[in-house]
């Protein structure tokens, strides 16, 4: 995977400014690139930068180089790991709080299955949405009640984080293997 200086070059670019307010972390943008693999449209590196930086477009200098290098290369490693049929592992804290990180990580994924929602739901609406019920719950986008109760109880939560592995396999399988 990325190392942490590479980690750390990435959350340099992400928390710049004039976007570093808005922007995702590590652990969110992470969770974007994990969707732009497992689902159905890849996502280009212009649109993950727009994703994780909140920006509405990408700045006229463009995506910076080793922001565009290291998503393209934490993209491969991913879909290198799922072709290997080995589950995704999410990034971890070294330090500070995990189901903040998760949270992070969810509401990245969850934008952009947003951005292209239409084709997420095209071939199998009720089992995508099924699989992505865990990450939706854990994102904390959506007020819904019982995505809360879940978020409120330490075990349904920590049940909702143990299925991620799982449903991003099964939607990765969904959407890129053959019939």
């Amino acid at each position: 995977m990325l190392s942490n200086t590479e980690i750390e070059a990435l959350e340099d670019i992400l928390f710049a400014e004039p976007w570093g307010e808005d922007a995702l972390d590590f652990f969110g943008l992470h969770g974007v690139v994990c969707a732009s693999v497992v689902g159905p449209v890849p996502v280009s590196v212009d649109t993950i930068f727009r994703l994780t930086t909140g920006l509405d477009s990408v700045p006229e200098e463009g995506v910076p180089d080793i922001f565009r290098t290291l998503v393209e290369r934490l993209s491969e490693n991913l879909a290198h790991a799922l072709d290997m049929g080995r589950a995704l592992e999410l990034p971890e804290p070294e330090d500070g709080d995990p189901m903040n990180a998760l949270e992070n990580w969810c509401a990245g994924f969850v934008e952009t299955f947003m951005e292209n929602e239409e084709a997420w739901l095209e071939s199998d609406e009720a089992e995508t949405a099924d699989l992505v019920v865990p990450m939706m719950t854990l994102s904390g986008l959506f007020e819904d009640e019982d995505f809360q109760r879940v978020r409120d109880s330490e075990e349904l939560s920590r049940q909702m984080a143990e299925a991620i592995p799982e449903s991003l396999t099964d939607l990765y399988l969904l959407f890129h293997a053959p019939e």
